[in-house]
């Protein structure tokens, strides 16, 4: 007899939204043909197709929160999955974290050329701030001029890519990162876009500021557990399980809370603030329910 079991509500509701995403990705960059074709064929091998969309799916929700229409949200979503591809472009290059399989396939720089996979990663992170600047995604300009700050602050030298230069500096360093110093690396490195992705939802919706506070403050959470779950995949998962290669920081000699706790007390922390990021909530309701699913979600996903 086949198997007619429904999915779990967040499955599908992830699954649901990774469709739609990518089907806005795909309007806002179509192929093209010309001399820059092959730039837009990387971008869209980068960002469309495959990925847990957990950043897109944040803003849906946090969006849904507050009636925000669901085009406004999907192009802001798109706008954080296309500057999250970018990033992960430029870690895969030879000069960062030298790796060949991302998302299941072979990196871009691997399918195309390295200097193809750095231009479509610049053109990625234009385009992320270019759609969200756009009147398409808020009739209001100050609504659209605040998402373009916080996703700028998000993405830069005080949050994703100055993370990024604490743990080169740290993989050179004389003497270990400490738990603070690690817990402060993550923080900027993956935490702030994901914070940005949960609080995008209450900007569309010009959110008092204690919800827009209480969504920044799970997101903070979440995206600590995140990194946890992710240290833990890359020291227990197989490549076939997480479509990249596993081992790599324990092989670079990278500083995690993983390394600095054990893999047990690292469940428990990543536990703990799941607790907290789940407890923000509160005001929200039973309407938050997926983001709290999402929550527990991100300690227990195999990739």
């Amino acid at each position: 007899m086949p198997d007619t079991a429904t999915p779990p509500p967040l499955q599908s509701a992830l699954a649901e939204a990774a469709a739609e995403i990518d089907q806005t990705l795909d309007q806002i960059l179509p192929p093209a043909e010309g001399p820059e074709a092959p730039l837009l064929a990387a971008m869209r091998y980068a960002v469309i197709g495959g990925g847990k969309r957990l950043r897109g799916f944040l803003v849906l929700e946090g969006a849904r929160q507050f009636g925000v229409s669901r085009q406004a949200a999907l192009r802001v979503a798109a706008a954080i999955e296309m500057l999250h591809a970018y990033s992960l472009v430029h870690d895969d290059l030879p000069a960062m974290d030298d790796d060949d399989l991302r998302r299941g396939k072979p990196t871009v720089h691997k399918a195309f050329d390295e200097a193809t996979a750095i231009i479509a990663g610049d053109a990625l992170q234009a385009a992320a701030f270019g759609t969200l600047a756009e009147e398409e995604t808020h009739s209001d300009p100050a609504v659209r001029a605040e998402l373009v700050r916080c996703l700028a602050r998000a993405a830069g030298a005080r949050g994703m890519c100055g993370g990024q230069m604490l743990d080169m500096l740290a993989e050179a360093a004389a003497e270990p990162l400490d738990e603070v110093q690690v817990g402060r690396l993550q923080l900027l490195k993956t935490g702030r876009l994901i914070e940005f992705a949960a609080e995008a939802g209450a900007i569309l919706g010009k959110a008092p500021s204690a919800q827009r506070n209480a969504l920044a403050a799970y997101g903070r959470d979440l995206g600590a557990a995140f990194q946890i779950a992710d240290d833990l995949l890359d020291a227990t998962a197989s490549a076939a399980e997480t479509g990249k290669r596993t081992g790599k920081d324990a092989e670079a000699g990278k500083a995690t809370l993983l390394g600095l706790l054990g893999i047990e007390r690292a469940r428990m922390q990543a536990e703990r603030l799941v607790t907290q990021a789940r407890d923000h909530l509160d005001s929200f309701g039973d309407r938050a329910e997926l983001l709290r699913d999402l929550a527990a979600y991100t300690i227990e996903r195999k990739s």
